[in-house]
């Protein structure tokens, strides 16, 4: 199995005029523009993703479905509360282990969590690798995901997969 966490884009910022419920705040222009680039070059390095889970918060679903664009064939995009600020790792790696060996899942969500959960697979313990908006890691389990069971195969920041994307144009022309 291999997973993907890519923390949502650039989003508006806080304004309880606007968006009473932070949950509905959405990505900003630049998000937007931001997170199809990050995606684009994720869906590049990884291939063959099965499906993509995301924090049910706008923000972190904008991304998840500007992500979908890139991959190749379509996968169907799930929304999981275990994503959602504050819930347990211990949900996420539950649904996990309830997928195949042979999976290539996505997660969409937010910080700090995401990068604490990065750190519980890897090593079992909630030690932070922080990502940064549109930034991605992915991290490979000989089987099935588990704590403390996984290893880190690239962590990159939304600069470097922008650069990336870059690098790929410039190479085809």
């Amino acid at each position: 199995m291999r997973v993907v966490l890519f923390r949502h884009g650039p989003a508006g910022k806080r304004d309880p005029e606007r968006w009473p419920e932070d949950g509905e705040r959405p990505l900003s222009g630049r998000g937007i523009t931001r997170t199809r680039i990050a995606a684009a070059a994720v869906t590049r390095l990884e291939r063959g993703f099965t499906r993509i889970l995301t924090s049910p918060l706008r923000r972190a679903v904008e991304s998840a479905e500007l992500f979908v664009e890139s991959c190749e064939p379509k996968v169907p995009v799930e929304r999981f509360d275990g994503l959602a600020p504050g819930h347990s790792f211990r949900d996420v790696i539950q649904r996990l282990s309830e997928l195949g060996p042979d999976e290539v899942v996505a997660l969409v969500g937010h910080e700090p969590d995401l990068g604490k959960l990065a750190g519980v697979l890897l090593f079992g313990a909630p030690a932070s690798l922080p990502l940064k908006k549109a930034g991605a890691c992915v991290i490979s389990f000989t089987d099935v995901a588990a704590s403390g069971a996984g290893r880190l195969e690239w962590f990159l920041p939304p600069k470097a997969l922008r650069r990336h994307v870059r690098n790929s144009r410039k190479a085809k022309v």
